[in-house]
C-alpha cells in the first residue's frame, strides 16, 4: 500500500509539472516566436519561388516538399532543445530543481515530464510549417501522409527533447547557450535540414548517416513518398532517445547526490 500511495504521488507531481511547463512555454513569446513562426518563415525563404516540379537530387521530391519536412523537423528541435536545456540550467541556478527533490517527484519522472511538456510545445511549430507549405507552396499529400507526417516528426521530437534536459545537467547556466546552440546547429547541419546530405562530400555523408537529425528528416521523407518509416531510422532514432533520456537522468542524480 505504501509504494502505491508513492507511486501515485509521483504520478500526480509529474502531471503537475508538466502542466507548469506547458504554461511558462506559452507565455514566453520570444520562444513561441523562435520555436514556431521562425521554421515556417526560414520554409519560405529557401522553398523561394521554386514550384513543386523543382526535384532535390535524386530524393524524388520537390524543394517545396523536400523542405517543408526538414523545417517542420527543425522547428521541432528548435522548441525541444533549445527551450529544455536553457530552462533546465536556469533552473539548477536559481534553486528551484532544489526544491524539486523535496518532492515525491523521481529522477526518471523529473525527465519524462520535461520531456512531454517539450513535444507537447513542439506540436504547432510542425503544424504551422505544414499549413504554410501547403497554402503558399501549394504542397499537396494525402490524408494519411499528413497525419502520419506530424505523429512521425512530434514523436521523434522526444529523443531531442531527452537530449536538452541532459545538456541542461551538464552545462552551467552561463555555458549552457554556446554547448546548446553548438549542438543546435551541429545537428541541423550535419543532419541534412538546412541542405541534402546528398551535397557533402563522400566522408561526410557517412558521418551524416549515423546523426539522430538525419534518421528524423528520414522519416518524414519516407512518407511523403508514401512508404513507411525504414526500420534503421526507427531504430537508430530510438537508440538515441535511450541514450540520451538515461544521460539526463544520470545527470539528475548526480546533480541531487551533488546538493
Amino acid at each position: 500500500m505504501r509504494n502505491l500511495n508513492s507511486n501515485l504521488k509521483s504520478r500526480l507531481t509529474s502531471a503537475a509539472l508538466v502542466k507548469l511547463e506547458l504554461t511558462r512555454s506559452l507565455r514566453n513569446k520570444k520562444f513561441l516566436f523562435f520555436s514556431v513562426l521562425y521554421p515556417a518563415m526560414l520554409f519560405l525563404l529557401i522553398a523561394g519561388s521554386a514550384d513543386a516540379t523543382t526535384e532535390v537530387g535524386d530524393s524524388g521530391l520537390g524543394l517545396p516538399a523536400f523542405m517543408m519536412v526538414s523545417m517542420a523537423s527543425f522547428g521541432a528541435l528548435t522548441a525541444v532543445l533549445m527551450g529544455n536545456s536553457e530552462r533546465i540550467a536556469k533552473e539548477r541556478q536559481s534553486g528551484w530543481v532544489r526544491q524539486l527533490r523535496l518532492t515525491s517527484l523521481p529522477g526518471r519522472g523529473y525527465v519524462l515530464a520535461k520531456t512531454a511538456s517539450a513535444a507537447v510545445v513542439s506540436l504547432p511549430s510542425i503544424v504551422v510549417v505544414f499549413v504554410v507549405a501547403a497554402v503558399v507552396k501549394d504542397v499537396r499529400l494525402d490524408a494519411w501522409q499528413w497525419l502520419a507526417l506530424t505523429g512521425a516528426i512530434w514523436a521523434g521530437s522526444l529523443c531531442f527533447a531527452a537530449l536538452g534536459v541532459a545538456v541542461g545537467y551538464l552545462a552551467s547556466g552561463d555555458a549552457v547557450r554556446p554547448v546548446t546552440m553548438i549542438l543546435y546547429f551541429g545537428l541541423s547541419m550535419l543532419g541534412g535540414l538546412w541542405m541534402p546530405t546528398a551535397t557533402f562530400p563522400g566522408w561526410l555523408q557517412g558521418i551524416a548517416d549515423w546523426t539522430p537529425t538525419h534518421a528524423y528528416a528520414a522519416l518524414g521523407r519516407t512518407i511523403e513518398l508514401g512508404d513507411a518509416p525504414h526500420a534503421g531510422d526507427v531504430a537508430l532514432l530510438a537508440a538515441y532517445f535511450v541514450v540520451f533520456a538515461a544521460g539526463a537522468a544520470w545527470l539528475y542524480r548526480k546533480d541531487t547526490l551533488k546538493a
